[in-house]
């Protein structure tokens, strides 16, 4: 998988702390006790220990070690999370854009030495219960991490790792797999014509035509121009055929290398295990070589630098008129210092977030454009670091204008500085993300230590973030002016900045396909006969091999029997407060208090619904009661950890046609803080403000940029919802919340000339949705602050009782539950029944500027409590790994594809697809596969250990008891499902492929997102977009 830089997320907010363990083993001593005990200087397996440090914000005690032999580096961080990490990293610096280190990454994971199978890697996927299995090219370095829960399993999986990174295969079968191959378009028939196929290749194709991505290529590439960073690690679609299978092999051998590797591992399974293991397995049997992969500095320039490119026009774009991006980019200093780097981090949020930021306020709120740039802020993931301020969406005409305006910004922030207040919200944010408790603690960690240890920085330095946050505001009393200094030295007085503009160009698509045709034809020119023979020949090799039956009989591999047989239980206490039902789990959330409160939507007017959306995104972003928006931005930085809005629509879990419809709010504080948190939701209900056209404008121009450059990222998540839309009622709906349908309404919204009829709008939507009779809350907190959180919502109910009406539900259907199904007396949920609801077929493809397809079907089947529900979530899995892999992914050259469960749908689809009639046949073949029975226990096992081990992911404490609350699945309810998923056997998968999915049997929903295609246009039988 390809990583792009991480910039508009700072590292710091990227990264998610966390405080204790959220599953508790029973121990004589804590795992960070354990590590404390080793010595610096102490050998253990082949390693000698540098440094042992206890980082008490982070609940850890990081061990750093080296190998001996090899120079190898290795950071262990001790922690009481049974979430158990490893990752290995190499200094991976390409010096030209064919994407070896991208094309290498999928290569090594196609077979190695002690587990020669094809593709161990997805064969893993189903022999585990990891938590986590993937692996990652950044600009200069390439990642593989794992976690998993099981001793066992980190054992088995360390093991496929270690040898698929250091004794890969290295197939030239599947370098044209996954890399890049001239082949006939039908492999079968020597006559078709040659094109061009891979993985990587339509994955980078793919990831072109995202515009955002594209710019943020082209940035990096111009502003670093004298190294790696002047090339497309990735792969660059026209520069891909250029690598060759020597080219590739060489690559491993210089880079893949322990003497150029970073070992990681993370959480409460102990560390000589893995030392040994990593030694006896891989590393005894290397010597110690210099890679000679260090970056060296990009040389400064003396004058700043101005440069053009252009992109496809987006036909989603808000204002067809207004699709220019320009940015300003300013090479900062090494990240290998912590303590600058976090300065810079802090220094960027203080100038680009929120409303109250001078940027903000000088370029967005004049609406020159839609949004930032999709690059922007402070950018740590390469040697040197950046920082990027620009604006998308912009007028030809006005791009003087913006430049102008940062230059002037910049003068004005040397000038003024920042408000105290302002710093204080910010480090009050850094305390609460070092609390937050994630489930994913050890990878967000390997992330965040890569880039700087990539390049020889201190990791354990990085982790020590207090004491920098310590240093920093001791700077700042040192030195009042410590940040405008900064501002002067790193952008008013830098030369090294690039200003680099975009603007859409009408045949650009046009110009790459037939670069790309040029191309071919080229190489498809000197091939003589006996050539064209051999390409059809391997071709069909290829096809053969990718047909066989794997013997994975090498790989390792969990049995079901090794899966818990049970859950734990989450114990939750149902209430109410001023009669609104409240339910109360108490966890060990490290300080930090999670509100939730659902509001239904039942006495909403239909013709408000596709509204809904909009008023989530702005109702905490336009002030209320004595605050302006500026203020209610600053009051939320200072007093929680953030406070959001969104739509919900939850499928019942006993009837298909049973849906609850409505907006959840969230938002958590610091214990001290819950009566300002309560306070700001109080004045959200009694008085929001909604007339203030020109935020709105800006809100909304912002909002339906987003919308449209999802789109190239996530088009089949796009596809899935707009196949399922006329299956079920919840179904039509979440296409009116978050589909296609929205991203249409939203680019009419903000082209309006006048917002009137909107701010008319949000009031109404509000009298609907913030009415305590309609609401129902959750708190999760540690136990001490139950009553105090109970007390604080208590008030916080008679507060807002004022918007208390009895209102008539729109639809007549309206059954109640108790939210405790145990409790028929107790509280209830309303939710709306449409027992007369027809699912009705339909084919619809959308027109996109896209060089590839996302490509989705989706087909009416049960709910979650439906005897049926646990065979068909086994057959999607077993389906995905065993049929639709090999068809959709190797055959067919997507970047991936499968099958899903949920919402009371059956659902297959594509991502970044060159076919789409060839995929659509792939969905029905997998059908005919699973009706024909041609399986085998091994197989239901494998999907079993996949499906739980997703059933079975870590939850965070501020999320426990959540599915209850929201869709009344009770944890008695979870064990039922689960024994019926250990019970599936062959015949109930059979069965239910054949009652469910057969032609005759099902109703299915067809959607294509993609470029033109003839064959779909002749067809009568599609509508389209």
């Amino acid at each position: 998988m390809f990583r792009q830089t991480k910039s508009v997320l700072q590292k710091l907010q990227y990264l998610s702390f966390n405080g204790q363990q959220h599953t508790w083993r029973l121990k004589s001593t804590s795992a960070r006790e354990r590590a404390l005990q080793y010595q610096p200087g102490q050998k253990i397996h082949g390693f000698t220990v540098k440094e042992v440090v206890a980082v008490p914000d982070l609940f850890l005690t990081a061990v750093k070690l080296t190998h001996n032999k090899t120079g190898a580096q290795y950071l262990h961080a001790a922690r009481d999370d049974s979430n158990n990490l490893f990752s290995v990293q190499f200094r991976t610096t390409p010096m030209d854009s064919t994407g070896v280190p991208h094309i290498l990454e999928h290569t090594v994971l196609c077979g190695s030495e002690k587990y020669p199978c094809r593709d161990p890697f997805f064969k893993m996927l189903n022999r585990s219960l990891s938590t986590f299995m993937n692996a990652f090219t950044a600009s200069d370095y390439t990642m593989y991490p794992f976690s998993t829960q099981n001793g066992k399993d980190f054992q088995n999986l360390l093991s496929v790792y270690l040898d698929a990174v250091f004794f890969p295969c290295l197939r030239e079968q599947d370098f044209w797999q996954e890399g890049w191959r001239l082949e006939n378009e039908d492999p079968t028939d020597p006559n078709s014509p040659l094109m061009y196929k891979g993985v990587v290749f339509n994955e980078m194709k793919g990831a072109f035509s995202d515009n955002e991505r594209l710019y943020a290529q082209h940035l990096q590439n111009k502003l670093y121009p004298d190294h790696t960073y002047s090339v497309v690690s990735g792969g660059e679609p026209l520069a891909i055929p250029d690598l060759t299978w020597e080219q590739l092999k060489q690559f491993h051998a210089t880079h893949y290398h322990p003497s150029n590797a970073r070992f990681f591992t993370y959480g409460d399974l102990p560390l000589e295990p893995h030392l040994k293991q990593i030694q006896e397995e891989a590393l005894s049997k290397f010597d110690r070589i210099d890679p000679k992969t260090e970056v060296p500095s990009q040389p400064r320039w003396t004058s700043p630098k101005e440069d053009h490119v252009t992109c496809s026009p987006d036909p989603l774009a808000p204002d067809p008129n207004k699709q220019n991006t320009v940015c300003v980019s300013y090479l900062l200093g090494d990240i290998t210092d912590a303590f600058e780097g976090l300065t810079l981090s802090l220094l960027s949020s203080l100038m680009i977030s929120g409303p109250n930021s001078p940027f903000y306020k000088s370029l967005i709120e004049p609406k020159l454009g839609t949004d930032f740039s999709s690059v922007v802020g402070y950018d740590g993931s390469t040697k040197e670091a950046s920082f990027s301020i620009g604006l998308q969406g912009v007028d030809e005409e006005d791009i003087e204008r913006v430049k102008q305006i940062i230059s002037q910004t910049i003068d004005k922030i040397i000038e003024n500085g920042f408000e105290e207040r302002r710093i204080e919200a910010l480090i009050h944010k850094l305390e609460i993300q070092i609390k937050h408790q994630t489930t994913n603690f050890g990878l967000s960690l390997a992330s965040y230590i890569a880039s700087s240890w990539n390049h020889d920085g201190d990791p354990v330095e990085l982790l020590r973030i207090s004491d920098s946050v310590a240093k920093f505001r001791q700077a700042l009393k040192e030195n009042p002016r410590f940040l405008q200094e900064k501002v002067r030295q790193y952008f008013k007085e830098n030369t090294h900045r690039l200003t680099l503009s975009m603007s859409p160009e009408e045949s650009y698509l046009e110009k790459q396909a037939k670069a790309e045709e040029e191309k071919l034809q080229k190489k498809i020119d000197v091939l003589s006969d006996s050539d064209r023979k051999q390409i059809y020949e391997e071709g069909l090799e290829l096809l053969a091999a990718q047909s066989q039956t794997q013997d994975v009989s090498c790989l390792p591999a969990l049995k079901v029997s090794d899966i818990e047989p049970t859950i734990p239980i989450t114990p939750v206490q149902i209430s109410t407060a001023g009669g609104v039902p409240v339910q109360y789990c108490e966890q060990p959330t490290n300080g930090l208090v999670y509100f939730r409160a659902l509001c239904n939507l039942n006495t909403l007017p239909e013709d408000l619904r596709v509204f809904v959306p909009l008023f989530c995104s702005v109702i905490t972003k336009m002030g209320c009661g004595a605050l302006d928006y500026r203020q209610q931005a600053q009051q939320m930085e200072l007093r929680t950890g953030g406070m959001s809005v969104s739509t919900q629509v939850i499928t019942d879990c006993n009837e298909l046609d049973t849906y609850e419809q409505g907006v959840l709010l969230s938002s958590s504080c610091l214990e001290r803080n819950l009566p300002h948190m309560f306070q700001l939701w109080s004045d959200i209900f009694n008085s929001p403000h909604f007339d203030d056209e020109e935020r709105l404008r800006v809100l909304v121009m912002q909002s339906a940029q987003e919308l449209a450059n999802g789109i190239a990222y996530s088009g089949h998540l796009y596809a899935m919802t707009r196949a399922g839309r006329h299956l079920t009622p919840a179904g039509d709906l979440q296409e009116t919340f978050g589909g296609m349908e929205q991203v249409t309404f939203m680019k009419r919204t903000a082209a309006m000339a006048d917002l009137s009829q909107i701010i008319r709008t949000l009031p109404r939507i509000k009298i609907h949705l913030f009415n305590p009779d309609n609401m129902r809350c959750a708190i999760n907190s540690t136990p001490e602050k139950v009553s105090d959180a109970a007390a604080h919502l208590e008030g916080f109910i008679k507060d807002v009782a004022k918007n208390r009406k009895e209102r008539k539900p729109v639809r007549p259907n309206i059954i109640e539950k108790p939210i405790n199904p145990l409790d028929d007396n107790g509280p209830r949920r309303k939710l709306i029944s449409e027992p007369t609801f027809h699912p009705c077929p339909m084919k619809t493809f959308f027109q996109m500027p896209f060089p590839v397809n996302f490509v989705s079907e989706s087909i009416r089947a049960v709910p979650f409590s439906h005897k049926d529900y646990a065979s068909l979530c086994i057959l999607a899995r077993m389906m995905t790994a065993k049929f639709l892999h090999g068809e959709i992914r190797e055959k067919g050259g997507a970047y991936g594809g499968g099958a899903k469960t949920g919402g009371g749908l059956f659902t297959f689809y594509s991502y970044r697809d060159p076919n789409t009639v060839q995929t659509l046949s792939a969905f029905g073949n997998g059908i005919e596969w699973a009706k024909s029975g041609k399986f085998t226990q091994q197989d239901i096992d494998e999907a079993k250990l996949s499906v739980f081990s997703a059933v079975d992911s870590p939850v965070a404490p501020a999320d426990k008891g959540m599915g209850q609350f929201l869709s009344g699945v009770t944890d008695e309810m979870k064990q039922s499902h689960r024994q019926r998923l250990f019970a599936v056997d062959h015949k109930n998968l059979v069965d239910v492929a054949e009652r469910y999915l057969s032609a005759g049997q099902k109703t299915c929903g067809v959607v294509i997102l993609g470029p033109e295609n003839d064959v779909i246009k002749k067809d009568p039988s599609w509508i389209i977009k």
